[in-house]
């Protein structure tokens, strides 16, 4: 483990330092860290900045699309002078300016079946922060087949839900929760529905503590629990979750093997 920090790293990274459970050595594996964000947007955004700011070494961000108006009341990455460049750019401008010692692998285009194994298997954690059910089963589906694990939130109006999937390690999958994508049109997005903005700053900021807990390796896992939250009640609630011995991707007779039931849709990688 490198423990070769600068005076500068020392300084800027003492808190964590200073806990016990993290020193010296769990910063060493930070550093060493190489994590994929799917989604550069309500959640992206929180989780690239506090990734940055906790120096996670090596953060790769997938996205496909540009900075919009509508996207600032919640996209806290992303800047009015900004509007019109590319949702990847625009982060990584954002996390290197809290720490330029952290490394951004841009990835500009969408995450579909020819190119998701590949990128999900250059990294130790996936994030997602997507916004449809199509690309959602295509992140579980690449990570249970490269057997990464898996930090998932979802937003909805005044909603959130949060859930660590690691079936290489006895969990459940995403496919355990939810076998199938819903019919279209059954749940709606969040740009037809509406997202309270701060919800997914929250959610993104527990998907961000939760990547740093499973790297430590501290605390206790949300893999098997979902999180829900209800904002207006302010009320968090966790659910049990087990795999699911007849799920498609995990179970003992899994039928999923490669990527090649997945369609290529236009709206892949779409962020909150």
């Amino acid at each position: 483990m490198d423990l070769d920090f600068t005076e500068d790293d020392i300084q800027r990274y003492s808190r964590h330092i200073l806990l016990p459970e993290v020193g010296g050595i769990g910063q060493a594996k930070l550093k060493a860290a190489r994590i994929l964000l799917v989604g550069a947007g309500g959640l992206g955004s929180p989780l690239a900045l506090y990734l940055a700011a906790a120096g996670i070494g090596t953060i790769g961000i997938v996205d496909a699309d540009v900075v919009e108006l509508s996207n600032l009341q919640r996209q806290i990455a992303h800047t009015t002078d900004r509007i019109g460049m590319a949702k990847v750019q625009s982060a990584a401008q954002a996390a290197t300016a809290i720490n330029p010692g952290v490394r951004i692998e841009p990835h500009i285009l969408r995450l579909d079946a020819s190119n998701a194994l590949d990128l999900v298997g250059d990294y130790d954690l996936v994030c997602d922060g997507t916004d449809n059910f199509a690309t959602r089963f295509l992140v579980s589906d690449a990570c249970v087949l490269a057997r990464k694990t898996l930090v998932s939130a979802a937003v909805l109006r005044f909603e959130g839900q949060l859930s660590v999937f690691k079936p290489h390690a006895g969990g459940p999958c995403y496919r355990c929760l939810y076998p199938e994508p819903p019919p279209p049109g059954v749940v709606p997005t969040c740009s037809e529905a509406g997202v309270f903005g701060a919800v997914t700053g929250v959610m993104g900021t527990l998907q961000a503590t939760e990547v740093l807990k499973e790297i430590l390796g501290i605390g206790d896992t949300m893999a098997g629990r979902l999180l829900v939250w209800d904002a207006l009640a302010t009320r968090f609630r966790t659910i049990k979750l087990r795999p699911d011995p007849a799920c498609a991707a995990c179970g003992p007779d899994a039928t999923i093997h490669d990527l090649s039931g997945h369609s290529h849709p236009s709206e892949a990688c779409c962020a909150l």
